[in-house]
């Protein structure tokens, strides 16, 4: 079987073409996990009041870089936890232990993230000034 015959049909795009497709295909994901994930919600909130107190406080650069890259991995991080629970929802609705290992993987990255997050603004918070 040769290389192209493995490909998804999907994958025709190039160039120009490609760009502005993904770009529509990443609106698409933001505004389904917005309207259907209740956690990418929270976890966008939490981000907004995150950034603006970061930028509100008395900080210096590093610290508000680091506390807005913290808040936006957590954002990324809830989006593969969505998609990888959208999957294997997709797959079957049926109790699996691999089904369970892939949601709770998938919890377990976003609960780092957070532990990633309440730990940087402490780093941050206590090395400043």
């Amino acid at each position: 079987m040769s290389d192209s015959a493995k490909e998804s049909p999907f994958k025709g795009k190039t160039g120009l073409r490609r760009l502005l497709n993904a770009t529509g295909y990443s609106f698409d994901g933001l505004r389904a996990a917005w309207q259907h994930e209740a956690a990418f919600r929270q976890i966008c909130l939490l981000a907004l009041a995150g950034i603006v107190l970061a930028l509100c406080l008395p900080l210096p650069a590093w610290g508000r870089g680091l506390i807005i890259f913290a808040h936006l991995l957590g954002i990324v991080v809830e989006l593969i936890n969505s998609a990888i629970e959208a999957s294997v929802d997709h797959t079957s609705l049926e109790r699996h232990p691999l089904a369970k290992r892939a949601k709770d993987l998938g919890s377990a990255a976003q609960l780092a993230s957070l532990v990633n997050m309440a730990s940087i603004w402490a780093i941050v918070l206590f090395n400043h000034g």
